[in-house]
């Protein structure tokens, strides 16, 4: 039996303890994720808070099968969406039912800027862009399922992946271009 599997074992028995570790083990991690999806760091931390509230309520439903890691992940997910379904400010940004445009694979962001900034790029995005961009990279959704998750059509699901990747790669360039202005006056 994994450490893990222990843990969650001693919270359906409802040692504090064990309670604590497994939310020691699992919330930076977690957070990490809960950032992608926040406006701020503020945001991040409720969203992870009401998410492990959910992990505890519906422990009992784990049924040990696949990753736990993966099970808690796919609440806190589900636990940013709903935050932002809430909002009245989730509306599609384009509405383009017939938007066929072929998504162009952009290079590696990450290859060329630092993670934490990028991280910050991505949390300047509009509300959904950066929920389409966060669900199809990071979750690995596909246009339908995402479509289904926010209440748009697969076609604003496209355009707005389309956009949110150009505003980055156009906030990276302006990063990069600040790096090597600065650079050179060194």
């Amino acid at each position: 039996m994994s450490e893990t599997d222990r843990l969650i074992k001693d919270c359906l028995k409802g040692h504090r303890h064990a309670q604590n570790q497994l939310y020691q083990s699992f919330a930076p991690t977690m957070f990490t994720v809960c950032l992608r999806y926040a406006k701020s760091r503020e945001e991040a931390e409720e969203v992870l808070q009401e998410g492990f509230m959910k992990v505890f309520t519906f422990l009992h439903q784990f049924n040990f099968e696949g990753s736990f890691e993966g099970w808690v992940r796919k609440i806190m997910v589900n636990c940013a969406l709903q935050k932002y379904r809430s909002k009245a400010n989730l509306h599609a940004v384009v509405d383009i039912e017939t938007n066929q445009q072929q998504i162009a694979e952009t290079e590696n962001i990450l290859a060329r800027i630092g993670t934490k900034e990028l991280l910050k790029m991505v949390q300047e995005l509009p509300p959904v862009y950066r929920l389409v961009f966060n669900l199809y990279v990071f979750e690995g959704m596909k246009h339908r399922e995402i479509a289904e998750h926010l209440g748009i059509s697969e076609g604003t699901s496209k355009s707005n992946l389309f956009d949110a990747r150009a505003i980055l790669q156009k906030a990276v360039n302006n990063s990069l271009q600040v790096a090597k202005t600065n650079i050179n006056y060194l």
